[in-house]
């Protein structure tokens, strides 16, 4: 699968946030391309909607989420907060996600998801885009994207998760030279540095996530969900009350179908065929 998902939309013309569903792979793209896809109220609340509805979807076991035109997401939109318009604005409409709570960010969302989701960063992330690229599991990211680290230059910190995130992904020192620098970086440099899985060619990008994605898919679904599980819980537990919740989870797991499955398949030598039950 090379081509965005299109088998099931629940989108519209005017949303900023799209979203589609093929062979159990949700594809959810940041859609104002003439902006850069720069986050307005409607767009922050849309795209929680989003990662919330494929997570409860039960056909969905990836999703790809990439922003429309040439940038994946350019931050928070400073034309319409210095309007009074957006984020941060007081004039906003109630539809502007002024007032979202933290436990419904998008950031929160993905992070409490137990849905694979894989970052297809084709363009510019700057500001919150680069927060939101950070807390997806896995990022793939286009070679000349431009990857806008300079919260410091604008005496401002990564507010959407940056600050938990980088520390983790790559240690104190990496961070602290990413965030204390604050330079810009290419895809390249940033997956180097550990930012992003992989730098590809732009147009590698798009087919390489699918790729990706659909690999997971394959796979049994209720053990992928229940592994990042346990990844999020094991990044706050120490080891032996990780095993033991690890030991538990192995015990539902083993009383699936999936797991009937995986192990006939493997002894019939041939592909499994999981229903995610």
């Amino acid at each position: 699968m090379t081509d965005a998902p299109s088998e099931t939309t629940s989108s519209t013309a005017e949303d900023e946030v799209l979203y589609a569903v093929d062979d159990h792979v949700a594809t959810i793209t940041l859609n104002r391309p003439h902006r850069m896809n720069a986050i307005s109220g409607r767009m922050l609340t849309q795209l929680a909607e989003r990662l919330a509805e494929a997570d409860r979807d039960r056909q969905v076991r990836a999703i790809v989420l990439t922003g429309a035109g040439r940038a994946f997401c350019a931050g928070l939109d400073i034309k319409d907060a210095v309007a009074g318009t957006g984020i941060g604005g007081q004039g906003g409409s109630s539809g502007s996600g002024t007032h979202l709570s933290t436990r419904d960010h998008p950031t929160t969302v993905m992070f409490e998801m137990d849905t694979p989701v894989i970052g297809a960063i084709n363009g510019a992330a700057a500001g919150f885009g680069l927060d939101i690229a950070l807390g997806c599991d896995i990022r793939l990211v286009a070679e000349d994207a431009k990857i806008v680290t300079g919260f410091a230059k604008r005496g401002v910190v990564p507010e959407s998760g940056g600050t938990w995130y980088m520390p983790r992904l790559l240690g104190w020192a990496k961070a602290a030279e990413i965030g204390f620098l604050g330079r810009d970086l290419t895809g390249a440099e940033a997956a180097e540095m550990g930012l992003a899985n992989r730098a590809l060619p732009g147009d590698e990008l798009m087919a390489t996530a699918y790729g990706w994605a659909a690999e997971i898919a394959a796979n049994a679904p209720l053990a992928v969900q229940s592994m990042k599980r346990l990844f999020r819980h094991g990044l706050t537990e120490d080891f032996p009350s990780h095993v033991h919740h690890v030991l538990l989870q192995t015990m539902l797991l083993f009383q699936s179908a999936d797991f009937r499955e995986g192990i006939t398949s493997f002894a019939e030598g041939r592909p499994p065929e999981f229903e995610g039950r």
